[in-house]
């Protein structure tokens, strides 16, 4: 999403920095910007189909590669199920044009229901709270940070994440921004994060609490008699009996809980209320939990009733010129939990079952079992819970098939590789992200260098493929003739919104910030906004059961949670040098009486343990984590066993999902439950 302006001679980069005329990254670039180079010109990336053979891998014909595929696949369909065959999609799809447009073909032609991607471990329970309270799982509410007086940020860290749900290039200077014009911002982490540090206040809190703190915030609200819907007041119900359900949830019942002082939870409310405009933003320590789905509903309640919900400086609804919403109408049927997974029976959404089923989905014997899978731009087993048992699980498979550009821990199990062209050799739209962002733009990317003669797009490879499963010609459409029909009969298409125009202006075009637009766009079967669904009624009695304290588990006595890294969000970044080099950040941070009650010093190797795997790495210690609470990167873990990575071999990590449980989700939406993973701490 961010403009960057690139130098090269012939097919050599020169230099790559961010687009100042670009209006809305302004010259603004995160690191992955300036990786492309390496991915680019890295001598490990995959140019060539590879099979898996007894002496090793080979190079083998594209040609070969797609009959030798699409004939397996239909052999273990014919003799399993149309369901035997299992796909993993990667984070990498939601910044593809071509799979984004083609992907959808692909599954159809598959005929698959097991189809799992990093949705599940990231961003699930904003779909299902959209779907249920709005119609529409792509119907998410976005921080307008722009404009607002007072952001309360959960479990996010958009410093570092340059805005994860919230397509936001330059956070820093948009924090410093709401702090100039006399506005506050207020984070609520286990771990005093980079966002945290320039932020007005950071209050700690124990992980997977913050539904509890929201509720608390809530009864605030109403026992203030602060309620107010401003021009959504015809469109909501149900405020009596919201009231009702968060009246035993005062801050004193639970401020022993969350480890904030019921005052401070109380000034919260006061905050939200009496601000001239306010936002709650709960991100990934919030989903990723076990009540990950109460905590992104609740957020949407609160900014409701608090009057700052598709309002100016509130929570707002971008209107992308590629309109993903287009053509559905009211009373739009969900088909959350129509299936569940054969194994653990968690529910299936937006076209997938939750990732954390898929090793057992894999490995359990019977009707349905998976004995196939194709991975696409995805590095599952360092990026899901309990990676290892997946990977042991792929062991396990008659074929495998991945799309990716490397030879990685994911990939090394397939028999056949079919590697896509990188980044700078294809065009780019994002559709997915201008749905997200905090202001309406539009940008057109043409690719940078032809791929070489022997190099296939990855929707070219998709296409390929859907067409062989179908025994039908391959498709004749391009990514840049459905984005062209869809431009034009999208929101700004009267205004001559086309490709071209995106062509003609090559830095992008801004369409202007957010504006109020919701009640026009609600698919719910009423028209109106759904503010306690049943789903999540029904879920209540769980939380309520842990205002129970327990005692803390002797065997696992701290509570792990994950963090991001600004050079390393995702495991596929992990073969540019530039992202690797420098002082390994790969460590873990502990709470100075943690590490004196275990006799620990800053620097030592430490040995972390839970109930399914162990790692060593650095301790640091830090009073940037809550006592009680640890933290290491995700997405980390390259150079495990058997694969080939030349610029990760100098600095090898370990998998903070060697010791996350695939039991541990979120019962409601079938996310991982990746924070708050008990887990012991001994020298090595």
């Amino acid at each position: 999403m961010c403009g960057i302006e690139i130098k090269y001679r012939d097919k050599q980069v020169l230099s790559i920095k961010g687009d100042k005329q670009d209006p809305f990254s302004k010259g603004h670039m995160c690191p992955k910007a300036l990786a492309l180079q390496d991915f680019y010109e890295d001598k490990d990336r995959i140019k060539t189909p590879l099979k898996r053979t007894e002496k090793g891998w080979k190079e083998i014909s594209w040609q070969s590669a797609f009959d030798e595929i699409a004939t397996k696949f239909k052999t273990i369909q014919h003799a399993y199920g149309k369901n035997a065959v299992g796909v993993y999609l990667g984070n990498p799809n939601a910044h593809n044009l071509g799979n984004a447009l083609f992907l959808k073909p692909f599954m159809k032609a598959l005929g698959s229901l097991n189809r799992f991607s990093s949705a599940s471990t990231d961003q699930m329970p904003h779909h299902v709270a959209s779907n249920y309270m709005f119609g529409n799982g792509m119907l998410i509410p976005i921080p307008d940070i722009d404009r607002t007086d007072f952001m309360l940020i959960i479990g996010g860290n958009p410093v570092v994440s340059n805005g994860s749900m919230m397509t936001a290039p330059g956070v820093v200077h948009r924090i410093k921004a709401i702090q100039k014009r006399g506005g506050k911002v207020v984070v609520v982490d286990p771990r005093r994060t980079k966002t945290a540090k320039i932020a007005n206040q950071h209050l700690f809190i124990r992980p997977e609490k913050d539904a509890l703190l929201l509720m608390a915030m809530i009864h605030c609200i109403f026992e203030q008699n602060a309620v107010n819907l401003r021009h959504l007041v015809n469109v909501v119900d149900n405020i009596t009996q919201l009231e009702t359900l968060v009246k035993e949830y005062s801050p004193e019942a639970v401020t022993a809980h969350v480890g904030i002082p019921a005052s401070d939870i109380r000034q919260l409310a006061a905050d939200m209320s009496n601000a001239q405009s306010a936002v709650c933003y709960s991100r990934m320590g919030a989903s990723t939990q076990s009540f990950g789905g109460l905590c992104q509903w609740l957020t949407n309640v609160l900014n409701i009733i608090t009057g700052n919900f598709d309002r100016e400086g509130g929570a707002m609804f971008p209107l992308p010129a590629f309109n993903l919403l287009r053509g559905n109408t009211k009373g739009h049927p969900t088909n959350f939990g129509k299936y569940t997974s054969r194994v653990n029976q968690l529910p299936f959404f937006n076209g997938e079952f939750p990732v954390a089923t898929l090793a057992d989905e894999i490995q359990t014997p019977g009707e349905g079992q998976i004995k196939a899978m194709i991975t696409i731009a995805g590095n599952p087993v360092l990026s899901t819970p309990a990676g290892h048992q997946l990977a042991d699980a792929f062991d396990q498979l008659e074929f495998m098939v991945s799309v990716d550009i490397y030879l990685n821990e994911t990939t090394k199990h397939a028999d056949i590789i079919l590697p896509a062209t990188s980044g700078l050799e294809n065009s780019h739209y994002d559709i997915f992200f201008n749905s997200f962002s905090v202001r309406n733009t539009a940008k057109y990317s043409t690719a940078l260098f032809e791929p070489e003669q022997n190099q296939k797009a990855d929707w070219q490879i998709i296409n390929e493929l859907a067409a062989r499963l179908t025994d039908t010609p391959v498709s004749k459409y391009t990514p840049e003739m459905v984005l062209d029909m869809e431009l034009k009969s999208g929101p700004y298409g009267e205004q001559g919104m086309s490709l071209k125009m995106l062509m003609d202006n090559p830095h992008g075009l801004d369409l202007g910030p957010l504006k109020t637009n919701l009640i026009n766009r609600l698919l719910t079967p009423n028209g109106e906004i759904n503010l306690i669904p049943d789903l999540y009624v029904n879920d209540l009695p769980r939380l309520k059961a842990s205002l129970e304290l327990a005692p803390k588990s002797s065997q696992f006595p701290f509570e792990l949670i994950g963090r991001r890294l600004a050079k390393s969000h995702n495991t596929w970044t992990q073969n540019s040098q530039r992202l690797v080099k420098g002082k390994n950040p790969c460590t873990l941070e502990i709470h100075p009486e943690d590490a004196a009650s275990i006799g620990i010093i800053n620097g030592q190797k430490v040995t972390v343990s839970s109930e399914v795997g162990e790692v060593t790495l650095d301790a640091i210690i830090t009073d940037d984590v809550l006592q009680g609470v640890v933290s290491m990167p995700q997405g980390w873990g390259h150079n495990q066993a058997d694969t080939k990575m030349a610029v990760a071999a100098t600095q090898p990590g370990v998998s903070i999902n060697d010791l996350t449980l695939a039991n541990r989700v979120d019962a409601l939406t079938g996310n991982a439950a990746l924070n708050g993973t008990p887990v012991a701490i001994y020298a090595a």
